[in-house]
């Protein structure tokens, strides 16, 4: 065989291995590796409703980032604050209004199905009323996000240095379903750190540690 056609299949068989190889680091992720990471949750809650329409301040349900290691899930109590008088989506209260008008009837009650999921963990009927012999249950939340044993990871010096939720959570008042967008490796932190350093945080000049006892002890 020719060694010049001999050379070309070579090439052209280098060239088709690193385009396979590629394609398949493309998908490629090292261990504990969660982005993307969207799971299912018992109450169907909507981060774009509430911090995107509604503009709820993230500390509001999360107040535990500003004093405490871990931001917290906020407990059933929290949600009842504003859920104890709005029990059903805008739509579906006004249907229900018009309804009874025409029918010149008081309106009845709406509730929506995941709404009624929140009055059953804290053990209340379709009437806001304690249930009898229903005992409040907390509700089984899933982590979105989750570090290894072996990171430290403390939410209050990211606050007080005003560095914004959406720097680690992604845009979560685009969210209908709660995700993890970056991928939470060391790297991406060690980046983090070094461009806070240079460009500083809300106009402000940080020094945001590059000393792996900072997050491994």
């Amino acid at each position: 065989m020719n060694s010049r056609i001999v050379t070309i299949l070579l090439c052209t068989g280098l060239a088709l291995s690193g385009i396979l190889l590629a394609l398949s680091l493309a998908d490629f992720r090292l261990p504990g590796n969660q982005q993307g990471y969207e799971p299912p949750q018992p109450i169907a809650y909507s981060h774009r409703l509430h911090a995107g329409e509604l503009q709820i301040p993230c500390l509001y349900c999360h107040s535990g980032a500003e004093k405490s290691r871990h931001a917290g899930i906020p407990a059933a109590s929290v949600c009842m604050n504003c859920h104890r008088y709005v029990t059903a989506g805008y739509g579906a209260v006004r249907a229900e209004d018009e309804m009874a008008a025409k029918e010149k009837r008081s309106p009845r009650p709406i509730i929506s199905d995941e709404l009624r999921k929140l009055y059953q963990a804290v053990g209340l009927d379709d009437n806001l009323n304690p249930a009898p012999g229903k005992e409040p249950s907390p509700i089984a939340w899933t982590g979105v996000h989750k570090l290894p044993d072996f990171v430290y990871f403390d939410h209050r010096p990211h606050g007080k240095a005003l560095v914004a939720c959406q720097q680690c959570h992604g845009p979560v008042e685009t969210m209908e379903r709660m995700r993890q967008v970056p991928d939470l490796s060391m790297g991406w932190c060690v980046n983090c750190h070094r461009d806070a350093n240079q460009k500083g945080i809300a106009g402000k000049a940080v020094k945001a540690s590059l000393d792996c006892s900072a997050c491994h002890f």
